[in-house]
């Protein structure tokens, strides 16, 4: 039950059977309520009927015989019919059945003056006096004497005889039939869904070979080949092929932004070793220093990287608590004050401490505002100028980094958030740029249920703006 398909079949078969066995039911219902409209429908005369051929009461007094007779003929036309004379307050005065088969002599007038004012859709059903934990459908008709009430003649439809027939054919052919034809019906609603469910997690199924395979190739270039010739012979326009087709991309941007540092760094290490002893001191310590800087790179993207991963499986959660987010912008500008000022970039703050107490995570915030100002000052040129604000709302503090750097283009606004996406717009160190830094903001900022935005022109600036919650949830 661990692989996926077992799941999906597991809750296909659960799914299937109960709709077969709510169907069933329903069929059951509807086809009860069907016969009991027909049936009374076709007999909801008969009382009427049966009250025209005799006078059943004089005064009071009940005829006997002519009760007999009248039912018997009732029961000649519908063998299920069974007819009680009842009194103006529902007690049965008489009756031709057993005497020890009626459990009880009073019949409920209420459904039998609706069946007779015609108010109420049919079926209706009333009391059975042979069976009390049972309504059945009836027809009614007023026993008239010289133009007074005397009571009610009462016919069950539907009663003890029918009770019998009915329990004798649940176990006939006709509806083992039909309870075999739904088991077929649902039999092979599940297998057609295994089929289905089996096609989509076979394609699912080889994507995580693959993926896997990529993982344990360390980066191998004929893994990430086989990975994009399967992803370009796959169908990209359903989900599971957008989702191979983003690996297969995600896997030549992983591996061609190791490769950079990881190629340089071996050029100039084996410059070094083969040279060693023709360089000069000076050439020897440029070549240590660029190798150097291609390892730090190559430790920031890895770090990213690392990152990213454990925001992206929820294995890092926020510790919240409350703090001044005035003295925490303060802290991370003083880290960059240095850089800004030998870029000749003018670096300020406008905050208000006592307005900007906020519930977070101070360490996460803290990386927000420093992959911010490091994005601000990668793309703001000499002379130009960052700020960052905060402004108090209503149940949280917004914060807003402006930069008058290159700008974004309209069209990369919507994907400066992806990993490994970095601008066409300035040059400036783009080299150092491992892509990530705007997708690890985003990822921190959604869980802390927060949105950011970004509103950007061509060669007049970026601002960036969000809120953090001011108040505990």
């Amino acid at each position: 039950m661990n692989s996926l398909f077992a799941r999906l079949s597991a809750a296909l078969l659960l799914v299937v059977a109960l709709i077969g066995g709510g169907f069933f039911l329903v069929e059951q219902f509807s086809s009860r309520l069907y016969y009991e409209e027909i049936t009374q429908r076709l007999n909801a005369s008969i009382a009427m009927y049966v009250t025209g051929e005799m006078q059943l009461m004089e005064d009071g007094e009940v005829n006997e015989e002519a009760l007999s007779l009248l039912a018997q003929r009732a029961m000649i036309i519908n063998p299920t019919v069974e007819v009680y004379l009842l009194d103006t307050q529902g007690q049965v005065l008489a009756h031709a059945l057993p005497p020890e088969s009626i459990q009880t002599d009073r019949v409920a007038l209420g459904p039998v003056r609706e069946l007779m004012a015609g108010e109420k859709e049919m079926p209706l059903r009333g009391t059975d006096p042979r069976n009390v934990d049972r309504k059945k459908i009836f027809s009614a008709h007023p026993v008239m004497h010289n133009d007074i009430l005397q009571g009610y003649l009462y016919a069950i439809l539907g009663g003890q005889k029918y009770d019998e027939l009915a329990d004798s054919v649940r176990g006939s052919y006709v509806r083992s039939l039909s309870i075999g034809a739904l088991v077929a019906i649902v039999l092979a609603a599940f297998l057609v869904g295994l089929l289905v469910f089996g096609l989509l997690t076979r394609r699912l199924t080889r994507l995580t070979g693959e993926v896997r395979s990529f993982t344990e190739s360390g980066f191998d270039p004929a893994a990430i080949k086989a990975l994009g010739r399967s992803s370009s012979h796959s169908s990209g326009t359903d989900e599971i092929g957008q989702l191979r087709n983003a690996f297969s991309s995600m896997a030549n941007k992983i591996r061609e932004d190791l490769r950079t540092p990881l190629a340089s760094m071996h050029g100039y290490v084996e410059t070094l070793l083969l040279k060693n002893d023709s360089l000069s001191e000076k050439e020897r310590l440029r070549y240590l220093e660029i190798t150097r800087k291609h390892s730090l790179r190559l430790r920031q993207l890895i770090g990213d990287l690392f990152e990213l991963s454990k925001l992206d499986s929820a294995s890092i959660q926020p510790s919240l608590e409350w703090f001044s987010l005035a003295e925490l912008l303060q802290d991370v500008t003083q880290e960059f004050e240095l850089q800004a000022e030998n870029k000749g970039v003018d670096l300020s703050v406008i905050a208000e401490p006592e307005a900007s107490t906020v519930y977070a995570d101070i360490g996460l915030m803290q990386r927000v505002l420093e992959n911010l100002l490091r994005n601000a000052l990668k793309y703001t040129p000499q002379g130009g100028s960052i700020s960052i604000s905060l402004d108090k709302k209503p149940g949280c503090v917004a914060v807003a980094v402006t930069d008058t750097g290159c700008g974004i283009a309209e069209h990369e606004l919507d994907r400066i958030f992806d990993r490994f996406y970095r601008s066409e717009q300035g040059e400036e160190g783009l080299s150092n740029s491992t892509g990530l830094g705007l997708a690890i903001v985003k990822r921190i900022l959604d869980l802390h249920g927060s949105r950011i935005t970004v509103e950007s022109k061509l060669n007049q600036g970026t601002r960036f703006e969000f809120d953090i919650p001011a108040r505990a949830a």
